[in-house]
């Protein structure tokens, strides 16, 4: 059926975009935003079906379905057709806006001034958005297309070219053959052709005559700034009643009723919404809390925005929240609070770590200063590096725009952070405690989270980022260890599981992000694990058959290198985020179903008609809207060993989902903030310093003795390389963090690191 919509729409993969479905949205810079569609098959326990992705406890899905005869099912399953139903969905999409070039330039490059010529810095970063654009000549009557491949480096008005013997300017050139007058002669003009035949056209607009104006529906694939993001994600926020008038209206305007193909192949559409009534919501879980200790402790401000009256009372007031969530926290800071200026935050924060190092050892105390809250004029991300890596010291970021007038949320957010850097514990559900939990509380269980996360547009030179965390507790499963290993760009199959490693010296040994969880799980429970689940996030229904075989042989390896036949039964979840099925409450005025932002109930659970007929999969809203409809997480369980049942393994992802310890509500997915949290880290500080953001993503870090830190971070290169060499751990931060953080560098990458 997608055959209908190539000749009327802008095909993006399995989406279909035109500005006839929805008002366009300028995002900035020459950008525009529009509405589109999105169809796919697959197979459900309603058949073959065409669905707008809704659906609903109690409630509906906006679906519309296609019944097929026995001999074209039969037809479709013969030849291997895994997905035998259509979804659709509303979506959006970046696409170049049709402008002059001249306005394009002017918006990328930000400049007012047209009169001036072009810097090099300009010119560089124009080539950067223009090069590969389709551009149309509006001033011929057939207006043909080119595509930029080089924009020249002298202006218009010095380009020379021959025709008829004589030597023309380019700007001579349009003047005597068209009557254009270049007003922009002094800009650079466009290449479409080759150095050695160049194809000049000026980016000019003069009057009404449009010389060169970019082709509309080119999609943009590179990446898009902070504000273009923001923008982008207004105009497709939809609540729940906006995105079901719109589904609509985009099924009214495909008219599949009357589509020839659908006619061909029998195919007939009903237009109403189809309602599963067994839908479930599954009850929050019972939190507890447990408060840290935090004795030593002062605070600095680098922000010029900031006095010092302003800071002390932002930190009085944290201090306050802390204590009042449970915290054992001093009221009076070890110095008082001080001002700094920006320019110097690594000198003063050695300065005060020797101060509080040595008024703390003239008393005979072997502590060191636990916390240092920092105020900052915006997100800086050295700090991280300075104080938890070459000092030892463990640091609370603040905006100064939000200290100076502080939120009670705000601080309250805040105070959880601290806390488990205190090593208290935020969350701890109180079914875990009483040994309630199916299938965890009954015997040492390991919890994992695994995700791949790959390197953005533009990001060439990075490899991808494998992050997996563990469960360090049991039967409280609130504490965790994140792992993070660089492997080979764009592999999605984790690499670092399970590795055997060929050392000269020492042979042949075992090694790998699995047997480290599994030994830091023993040394932390006294107990090894006899339940293993995992949860894997990121992986298409393509890559299942590929990720189980290898991902799960490579966890019966690591527990095989521990102990000969220790093999402990294991559960492998498959957890989708990136699809196109959303819920809606049957009756969108019926407060008994919805939150306050019209979506669905927190725990929604269905498991019927829009699920696999054969495998075991459902879906879980765990986490209650905020801002435009919720979209609930798919789980494919792909492998189980432990015989869970549909509701005891929904009931335990659901609690899990209420254990993040940065967060008062319940996350989207199971493990998403841990597992996304630290894969990205690496990225913002670089391969060297994963640290910068994993350390504030895993639950329970302690504060250690200063001496037990590294001095420096070459030092903590000569301690690893003499231990292991590159091939080990680059790594270990175990004297800062009470479970160990670790950044793995395959032997397969190594030599460009080097």
């Amino acid at each position: 059926m997608a055959s209908s919509f190539e000749y009327s729409y802008i095909v993006v993969g399995s989406s279909f975009f035109s500005p006839k479905l929805g008002q366009k949205s300028d995002i900035g810079d020459g950008l525009e935003c529009w509405k589109g569609f999105y169809q796919s098959l697959r197979l459900t326990q309603m058949g073959l079906s065409l669905n707008t992705g809704i659906i609903s406890p109690r409630l509906y899905v906006s679906l519309f379905y296609y019944n097929l005869d026995a001999d074209l099912l039969y037809d479709l399953i013969r030849q291997n057709c895994t997905l035998l139903s259509i979804f659709d969905d509303v979506t959006t999409a970046t696409f170049y806006g049709a402008s002059p070039i001249v306005e394009f330039a002017r918006s990328v490059l930000n400049i007012r001034d047209t009169s001036r010529p072009l810097s090099d810095s300009d010119c560089t970063k124009l080539k950067k958005a223009l090069i590969g654009l389709t551009v149309e000549l509006t001033h011929l009557r057939n207006a043909p297309h080119h595509r930029i491949k080089r924009i020249t480096t002298h202006p218009t008005s010095h380009l020379m070219f021959s025709i008829g013997g004589m030597k023309l300017s380019v700007a001579e050139y349009f003047r005597n053959k068209h009557r254009i007058r270049l007003e922009y002669a002094h800009w650079p003009s466009l290449n479409a052709g080759s150095d050695v035949k160049p194809t000049y056209l000026p980016m000019e607009v003069l009057f009404l005559f449009m010389v060169c104006k970019i082709v509309e529906g080119q999609k943009y694939s590179k990446k898009l700034n902070d504000k273009q993001i923001t923008a982008r994600l207004r105009a497709a926020c939809q609540c729940p009643t906006q995105m079901e008038d719109n589904l609509w209206s985009m099924v009214q305007n495909n008219n599949y009723i009357t589509d020839r193909f659908a006619q061909e192949f029998g195919i007939q559409v009903k237009t109403n919404f189809a309602s599963i009534q067994e839908a479930r919501v599954l009850r929050a879980p019972v939190k507890m809390v447990n408060g840290g200790n935090i004795k030593y402790w002062m605070g600095i401000s680098f922000s010029s925005e900031l006095s010092l009256g302003a800071a002390t009372s932002f930190c009085n007031e944290l201090d306050d929240m802390c204590r009042s969530k449970g915290m054992n926290f001093e009221s009076r800071p070890f110095f008082p609070v001080m001002l700094a200026s920006p320019d110097q935050i690594k000198e003063t924060l050695v300065n005060i770590h020797k101060q509080s190092t040595k008024v703390l050892s003239s008393k005979g105390n072997r502590a060191q200063l636990q916390l240092v809250i920092i105020v900052l004029p915006d997100a800086a991300g050295k700090i991280k590096r300075i104080c938890e890596i070459e000092l030892g010291l463990v640091s609370q970021r603040c905006q100064a725009k939000h200290a100076m007038r502080p939120k009670k949320q705000y601080l309250e957010n805040v105070s959880l952070k601290i806390n488990v850097k205190a090593g208290g514990r935020n969350t701890v559900l109180f079914a875990a405690l009483t040994k309630e939990i199916s299938l965890v509380s009954d015997k040492p269980t390991i919890i994992f989270g695994g995700d791949v996360t790959h390197p953005g547009p533009g990001e060439d030179s990075n490899p991808s980022l494998t992050a997996v965390v563990a469960s360090m507790d049991w039967p409280e499963v609130t504490k965790y260890q994140a792992l993070v290993s660089a492997q080979p760009r764009r592999e999605e199959m984790m690499q670092d599981l399970h590795n055997e490693i060929q050392d000269p010296k020492k042979g042949t040994y075992a090694a790998g992000m699995i047997r480290t969880h599994l030994i830091s799980f023993k040394n932390s429970t006294g107990q090894k694990p006899e339940r293993i689940i995992f949860y894997r996030d990121g992986v298409s229904e393509g890559q299942f058959r590929q990720v189980l075989l290898h991902e799960l042989v490579a966890i019966r390896k690591a527990c095989s290198s521990l102990e000969h036949g220790y093999q402990p039964p294991a559960t492998f979840v498959v957890v989708q985020k990136r699809h196109h099925t959303r819920l809606l409450p049957a009756n969108h005025t019926n407060r008994n179903l919805t939150d306050k932002s019209g979506n669905i109930l927190p725990g929604t659970v269905v498991d019927t008609m829009i699920c696999h007929p054969t495998q075991f999969d459902f879906y879980l809203c765990s986490h209650a809207g905020i801002h435009g409809t919720s979209r609930p997480a798919h789980y494919h369980v792909l492998w189980d060993e432990n015989g869970f049942t549909s509701d005891s393994l929904q009931t335990l992802t659901n609690n899990l989902c209420y254990t993040y310890a940065r967060c008062t509500r319940s996350t989207s997915i199971v493990w998403k903030e841990f597992v996304w949290g630290g894969a990205a880290g690496a990225f913002g500080e670089g391969m060297m310093h994963p640290i910068d953001t994993i350390k504030t993503r895993i639950q329970s870090q302690a504060i250690v003795n200063a001496s037990q830190a590294q001095k420096s971070i070459p030092q903590m290169v000569r301690t690893v390389w003499a231990a292991d060499g590159i091939r080990g751990q680059a790594f270990t931060l175990n004297d800062l963090l009470t479970y160990e953080e670790y950044h793995y560098v395959p032997s397969s990458i190594h030599s460009p690191l080097e």
